[in-house]
């Protein structure tokens, strides 16, 4: 159903462009579904496990994209439509598919489980430093305004979701929410697409750029955490923190960007579906292999 989604956002345009306002929130449905289906407190890390967990995630939500706010300033291209994709990438919560993704590669879903968990709960914090140093925002009433936002979206979607799981009994209610999570996906995709579709029908050069930009920064992140970290003390979960690490939930900022951003960056968020969906099969190799 997913696949059908990339496509028909492709290959529909019309259908894509007045889906458009549907993407935030079905995100937020989305991150409640997740939340109803997944028992946070027993996926939340232990005590003695979350010093790491969180290191893991200041490395990843603040070390990566501030990281890339100096090197973007450096070569001064801070201002590009592109460099603002990439660092709002590095700066989001691992995707909420990113345990699935996880199983299909060969690697244990617990870590990649325990990250979202963290990553997205903690989110609304770890974004206001990267937020202060986008230009997109300006002032810093609207960085806190814009974090402010994030905090009140996970904490109704994500609490309401936690409150209702005491409903969810059985292997039907997990299946007919599991069902609802993979038709969200699918719209959301199709709705991503929209800036694609045209761009691809019309042999758009910008749109190829920003579909090499957008893999080369998810492979190259979880390529670059993969090695890193599988020789290491966090050898057995290298494989769930590299996928984390390149597949990111970035949509979520659409409800905190300012508008105009939002939508100039469809363009880069449709195109970066593409390695997420590819994912599996381009990690998957060498992950079996360790």
């Amino acid at each position: 159903m997913l696949v059908i989604g990339l496509v028909l956002g492709i290959l529909a345009p019309s259908l894509a462009q007045a889906m458009v306002p549907m993407i935030f929130p079905m995100i937020v449905l989305l991150l409640f579904l997740s939340t109803l289906r997944v028992d946070v407190g027993r996926a939340f890390p232990d005590r003695r496990a979350l010093p790491g967990y969180l290191g893991i995630m200041v490395l990843l939500q603040i070390g990566l994209p501030v990281l890339m706010i100096a090197l973007l300033w450096g070569i001064g291209a801070m201002g590009s439509i592109l460099g603002v994709g990439a660092v709002l990438v590095l700066a989001a919560a691992p995707m909420t598919g990113s345990p699935g993704l996880t199983i299909l590669a060969g690697g244990d879903p617990a870590p990649a489980l325990r990250q979202l968990v963290l990553g997205t709960a903690l989110l609304p914090l770890t974004v206001i430093a990267v937020f202060w140093l986008l230009p997109v925002f300006g002032s810093p009433l609207v960085v806190a305004e814009a974090a402010a936002r994030l905090l009140a979206v996970i904490a109704l979607a994500g609490g309401a979701g936690m409150i209702l799981r005491r409903w969810l009994r059985g292997l039907s209610g997990q299946t007919a929410v599991d069902g609802g999570i993979t038709l969200a996906m699918a719209l959301v995709v199709i709705a991503l697409m929209s800036a694609v579709g045209p761009a691809l029908l019309s042999f758009d050069s910008d749109m190829w750029v920003t579909l090499a930009v957008a893999c080369g920064l998810n492979f190259g992140t979880q390529i670059g955490a993969f090695f890193l970290l599988r020789r290491g003390a966090w050898g057995q979960v290298a494989p769930a923190l590299a996928i984390i690490a390149g597949n990111r939930n970035v949509a979520l900022f659409l409800g905190a960007l300012p508008p105009e951003t939002g939508t100039a960056l469809l363009l880069y968020i449709g195109c970066y579906q593409v390695p997420m969906y590819l994912t599996p099969l381009i990690m998957g190799p060498p992950i079996r292999r360790v």
